[in-house]
């Protein structure tokens, strides 16, 4: 049973800026009783909640930290929706034998991965008892086939998208609904050292959303997500070839 938006409680992590807010905004647009805002400094949030009200319930939350995820964990004991949105891009650019790309590796692993893992393991008992429970893990188009001027980043993503497929086979069984998600580039201060045509965190949002309530358990949210998720499907070498052909950013 997919969710239904409307009425429902979510938490979104990484809610401070980018996709992160866009999804707040979009969720309360489309009526969602209750949002969970997380991020580092929940300050940052402040605008949110005065827009909304007590819709929005801003929570310190960094995912690399234990404590702050019991903390969440013990706070959001209603929530039905998870979006595991939280990440992080420590280096781009540098050859593969630049000692920096295992310290940016070890940084992004422990955002983009374990949090995510750490933060689903908390809250799985509260979703296992609320039917069309759903958990969205943001990964990235990089996560199906690797850009090699973000190397780590990339295996960050491609460790998630493995992550979300254990999750579903694992939490499935207990009604528990997992999508992976994967954007292409998308305009936001991650995305600001790639020039390419990129689409809105707005746009982006509602279509993460859309394939959230269709019970999509792949979402391609933009256009290059659509077409390289289309040319992953139909032939993987294609898509790593083409990937590894881009021009490699320089470090910023």
């Amino acid at each position: 049973m997919a969710i239904q938006i409307l009425g429902t409680t979510a938490l979104v992590t990484g809610a401070n800026r980018g996709i992160g807010r866009a999804l707040v905004d979009a969720l309360l647009e489309r009526g969602a009783a209750k949002v969970y805002a997380t991020a580092r400094r929940p300050e940052a949030l402040a605008d949110l909640a005065a827009r909304f009200g007590d819709r929005v319930v801003p929570l310190r939350l960094d995912v690399t930290q234990p404590d702050d995820i019991r903390a969440v964990a013990d706070r959001a004991t209603d929530v039905r929706l998870l979006i595991n949105n939280a990440g992080a891009l420590a280096k781009l650019g540098g050859e593969f034998t630049d000692k920096g790309w295992i310290q940016a590796a070890r940084d992004e692993f422990e955002v983009n991965v374990l949090g995510a893992w750490a933060l689903t393991q908390a809250l799985a008992p509260v979703l296992q008892q609320k039917p069309g429970a759903t958990v969205a893990n943001i990964s990235s188009v990089a996560g199906l086939a690797a850009f090699p001027s973000g190397a780590s980043y990339s295996a960050s993503k491609a460790a998630l998208r493995s992550l979300t497929q254990s999750t579903r086979a694992m939490l499935g069984p207990h009604g528990v609904n997992v999508a992976g998600v994967y954007p292409g580039p998308i305009d936001t201060d991650m995305a600001r050292p790639f020039e390419m045509a990129k689409t809105s965190p707005s746009a982006a949002a509602n279509a993460i959303l859309d394939g959230i309530e269709a019970g999509q358990e792949d979402i391609f949210p933009d256009p290059m997500a659509k077409q390289a998720g289309a040319l992953f499907m139909r032939d993987p070498k294609a898509l790593e070839q083409q990937f590894a052909a881009t021009v490699a950013v320089e470090d910023s």
